[in-house]
Parts: C-alpha cells; sequence; structure tokens
C-alpha cells in the first residue's frame, strides 16, 4: 500500500513517522502524561497512520479507513476489554 504524501514521497507501513509530513497526530484524551499513547493521523488519501508516541521517530502502520472502522467499532463493542483486564 503506497500513497502520496508531501512533495511525493510513498507511504508504506513501516515508515518513519517523522516522514509523514503536514498530518496532525492525535491521541485520546484518556491517555497519560508520560507520553503513553497511541497516536492516529489521516493521510490525504482517507488512509490512517498509527504511530507509538513514546517512539514518534518510529515506524508508522498505515491501515485503510475500513480497517480502522471495523476496529474501532471492535473497541466500542468491547471486543478488545480482555487485552487490558487486570
Amino acid at each position: 500500500m503506497d500513497h502520496d504524501v508531501d512533495g511525493g514521497r510513498d507511504v508504506y507501513n513501516g515508515m518513519a513517522a517523522t516522514h509523514l509530513h503536514g498530518v496532525a497526530w492525535q491521541k485520546s484524551r484518556h491517555s497519560n502524561s508520560q507520553g503513553s499513547c497511541v497516536e492516529f493521523a489521516r493521510l490525504p488519501g482517507g488512509d490512517v497512520a498509527v504511530r507509538n508516541s513514546r517512539f514518534p521517530d518510529g515506524p508508522a502502520l498505515v491501515y485503510t479507513r475500513a480497517e480502522i472502522e471495523a476496529m474501532l467499532l471492535g473497541v466500542k463493542d468491547g471486543e478488545f476489554d480482555h487485552l487490558i483486564a487486570g
């Protein structure tokens, strides 16, 4: 999945998140102040990049809008609650 963003650079899974120029990263308001956050950015083509805020220079994973929508619906339905259960 290659996409064009900011001056002709191809966007691909695992690319350095710092190479995604001109995107606005967003995290949950429930994130803690120590920077342990998952951040999302909408890309020009409609796909969504995801990165770990503890490693902002690290890799970005790129998902389609449909993939992100399916994940968010699953989160809202509680399908992943077992991952954070005590």
